[in-house]
Order: structure tokens, then C-alpha cells, then sequence
């Protein structure tokens, strides 16, 4: 009976502890659900974990994945707007280690999570460079899945299994309308990647963060 407790326990610890789980199907986890190991934040705010999930915390900020930069793979998010007004945002291509939270808005890309009015302003668009081909997000408190195709020059946006942005660099893209939009020009193939913390009034909640190569070169 004591062997019997004492396997069962450890194979409960085995199934909480995703440190000890292998990546399944070539997924590998970025978020070990237990603390922000491997993650850096910059700027106001910050990211907590409740519950074994990531959660943000007032803003704007940026917690950015610092143990490697990112390309020729595919990145799956599992995310949860609390309100309709709830933003935020992944950053990819982000060419350097950020020190403040705007760097990567103006050197990477921001992929939208929000259901704002404008086609270049919600979720799955790269902000303010190409409109929405579709906006298959699902209501406020809902789950959604994002996943990020980042294939060489190419990116592509499947929100919910709907393609959402296909943009490859050197396309057309949308003028700058404000001073505050991103900078214009190229991104790198391979960059770090990140969340973005808006607002006390804007959380946004994450329950998977992963990353699939897609087993090109370098």
C-alpha cells in the first residue's frame, strides 16, 4: 500500500510539473506554469501566475522569452480576453534583447489580440500593417488559439483554425496614419518573441505558450 501511495504520488507530480513533460508531437512548452523562469519583463506592469496561468498585470509592458530567438517554427498560444476592451499583443522578430517595452513595437511586429473596430487593430493582424482577413475570435471570456506561422520572410496568423494574416516581407503594407504607429521597414527572420501587459483595466489571460520548429536551416 505504501509503494502504491508513493507511485501515485509521483505520478501526480509527474502530470502537474510540465518541467518533467516531454514535448509532445514536437510542441515544446515556453511556460513551465509555475513561476516566469526563462522570461525577462520590461516596462510598468508585469505578468503574474494564477493558477498555473499567465495573467497580466497593469502596463504597458513587455515580457519577452529570453532563452532564445525564434524563427522557421510555429508558435501556439491558447489566450483569454476577461472583457471586450481587454488588449494585448505578441510581439515577434524582435531583433534585440528589448530593454523598454516600445523597442519591439517599432523593430518587430505586433500580432493584435483585441476586438477593435479598425481591420489592422484586432486579433490576428500585425498591427497597423495588414488588415484582418477574417476576425474568427470568440466572445470575451472565452478561449481562443493563435498560432504563428514564422517561415523565413513569411508570417502567418491562424486565429481558431482561420487564417487571418498571410504577409511575406516586401509586400504592400498600410501607411503610417499616426506618430505612434510602428515604424515601417523589414524584420528579421529570427527574433525574440513576447506579450504585451496593456492595462489594470485590460487582462489578458495565457494557458499555453509553444513552439514547434519547422525544421529548416538557419
Amino acid at each position: 500500500m505504501i509503494m502504491a501511495r508513493w507511485c501515485f504520488t509521483l505520478c501526480l507530480f509527474s502530470i502537474l510539473d510540465t518541467s518533467v513533460i516531454p514535448a509532445q508531437d514536437g510542441w515544446s512548452p515556453l511556460l513551465n506554469h509555475r513561476d516566469l523562469s526563462g522570461w525577462e519583463h520590461v516596462g510598468p506592469g508585469a505578468f503574474v501566475v494564477e493558477d498555473g496561468m499567465l495573467k497580466t498585470k497593469g502596463g504597458m509592458g513587455l515580457l519577452w522569452y529570453s532563452e532564445r530567438k525564434i524563427g522557421n517554427a510555429i508558435l501556439r498560444l491558447s489566450f483569454q480576453r476577461t472583457h471586450s476592451r481587454a488588449d494585448s499583443g505578441v510581439f515577434i522578430r524582435i531583433p534585440e534583447r528589448p530593454n523598454e517595452p516600445l523597442m519591439p513595437l517599432h523593430r518587430g511586429y505586433e500580432i493584435e489580440i483585441g476586438d477593435w473596430p479598425e481591420d489592422y487593430s484586432c486579433t490576428g493582424a500585425l498591427y497597423t500593417f495588414t488588415n484582418a482577413l477574417a476576425r474568427p475570435e470568440r466572445p470575451a471570456g472565452e478561449w481562443n488559439t493563435m498560432e504563428i506561422t514564422l517561415d523565413g520572410p513569411r508570417t502567418v496568423v491562424f486565429v481558431n483554425g482561420v487564417k487571418v494574416t498571410d504577409y511575406t516581407e516586401g509586400q504592400p503594407v498600410l501607411p503610417k496614419n499616426h506618430p505612434h504607429d510602428p515604424e515601417r521597414g523589414p524584420r528579421p527572420e529570427w527574433g525574440y518573441v513576447g506579450l504585451q501587459n496593456y492595462s489594470d483595466d485590460s487582462v489578458v489571460i495565457f494557458r499555453e505558450v509553444s513552439v514547434k520548429s519547422l525544421h529548416k536551416n538557419r
